[in-house]
């Protein structure tokens, strides 16, 4: 009998339990796999697309092609009934379908944690998908070229401020890839300077980059105040209204650019279904990737991993929970994957215990942060050591082959820095012309 496996979400964990699923029980399951967009998108690698060092069509993995023999499903998982063994998906014309399934998979991942902060939900812009590096890219591209065409100064001086909220893995990438490649795209700009170039980071906590510990944050933050960036610690964003930025600490100031990496929380489809949770609204897994109640007691037919899941960190002892990241997401996805498999041919599962490696991280061409088996790293060593991981990582030879030929051709040619902004409007010039 085959056994239909409805996996929700088609990223880290998604592709990779299908993955591993169809090859180890391709004959005994149905494989559907849901989710929003056609492709994985390999986020660690968003900075470098933001800043032109990487193709962006080169971060994301298609999922029909990755997943031969694996329905794809391109809809907005809106609930989902475990007891009924259903979850309901909206497409994008409107249309509503019911999956019914025998095992599920939790892998809707997290969605950007937001404040109700004046003016933010008017003026921000996220950093979680291609899409968002693409636009930040053009935005701030399109911008520099706007304060060269203007000798209004309060006006150039708007244009040419960005402000980055969140210092954590994604904000600190982000913020200093972008100021990389801001700085680099002056040269074709004789009317600007560096110094009209104002790269504000907003932080909550009294540092910044937890994830590779206190002494490299430390020496992180130094070297962005070293390039010239403004990095405000122990202070909140209070409001964002028409582009007049108000901070904590009586700051005032305005931007026409507001980018919001201040953490992630779990899609809130989970909190809505009637699967159990933790105290976050995580799905409550156990180390199996079972999705289990409090008390331990299995949930039939339900799996979990990833950003969404709450799992056990075994190598870290009782108590820990599995960090949000991506090198957690693949390793238990592969395990997730496995597990399903030896379920349905009746075997006995195996527990996820995996000891982080370390932190790598990319602060621009050239310069980085790293933490990796205890050896700290910083400057060019990093920056190689962060290339190395993550292009061994991404999944598929296609996608590892053109991220090296990316590399490869930026060693003899500059990057392109030019704004595609009109991208995101391509029927203006036909409607202008059209409405004579």
């Amino acid at each position: 009998m085959t056994t239909r496996v409805l996996i929700l979400g088609g990223g880290y964990v998604g592709l990779y339990t299908a993955l591993s699923l169809r090859r180890k029980a391709k004959d005994r399951v149905e494989i559907t796999v849901v989710d929003r967009r056609p492709y994985m998108t390999y986020q660690p690698f968003l900075p470098e697309a933001a800043a032109g060092s990487i193709e962006a069509r080169h971060v994301v993995v298609p999922l029909r092609r990755e997943l031969e023999g694996v329905r794809i499903v391109q809809g907005k998982v809106s609930e989902i009934a475990h007891n009924e063994r259903r979850a309901r998906v909206e497409t994008d014309f409107g249309d509503t379908l019911d999956l019914e399934y025998d095992e599920v998979v939790v892998a809707l991942g997290s969605v950007p944690r937001t404040l109700p902060i004046p003016g933010l939900a008017e003026m921000g812009i996220g950093f979680k998908w291609v899409e968002e590096a693409i636009n930040l890219r053009n935005i701030v591209l399109g911008r520099i070229a706007r304060a060269a065409s203007t000798e209004d100064p309060d006006r150039r001086q708007r244009l040419l401020t960005f402000v980055f909220v969140g210092g954590g893995f994604a904000g600190i990438e982000a913020f200093a890839e972008t100021e990389d490649m801001a700085r680099a795209a002056l040269r074709y700009y004789p009317e600007l300077s560096a110094d009209d170039l104002k790269f504000v980071m907003v932080e909550m906590a009294a540092g910044i980059l937890p994830e590779v510990g206190p002494e490299m944050g430390a020496y992180t933050l130094k070297e962005l105040r070293r390039r010239g960036m403004v990095v405000h610690l122990e202070t909140k964003l209070e409001s964002a209204v028409d582009g007049v930025i108000e901070l904590s600490n009586g700051e005032k100031f305005e931007a026409d650019t507001l980018v919001w990496t201040a953490g992630v929380k779990p899609n809130p489809v989970i909190g809505a279904s009637d699967l159990p949770t933790g105290p976050k609204g995580h799905v409550n897994a156990l180390p199996t990737l079972q999705v289990a109640t409090e008390d331990g007691d299995v949930i039939a037919g339900a799996w979990a991993a990833g950003d969404c899941a709450q799992v056990p960190d075994l190598a870290q002892g009782e108590g820990a929970w599995c960090a949000p990241s991506a090198q957690h997401a693949v390793r238990q996805a592969r395990l997730l994957g496995a597990n399903l498999a030896k379920h349905v041919q009746g075997h006995e599962l195996k527990e996820y215990r995996h000891k982080n490696l370390g932190t790598v991280a990319s602060l621009g061409l050239h310069k980085g942060v790293a933490q990796v088996m205890g050896v700290k790293l910083r400057g060019w060593p990093a920056w190689f050591m962060h290339r190395t991981y993550h292009m061994a990582q991404i999944p598929s030879f296609n996608r590892k082959a053109r991220v090296v030929a990316d590399w490869t051709a930026a060693l003899f040619f500059r990057r392109d820095l030019v704004s595609m902004g009109r991208l995101h409007e391509p029927r203006r010039a036909f409607k202008e012309a059209a409405d004579g």
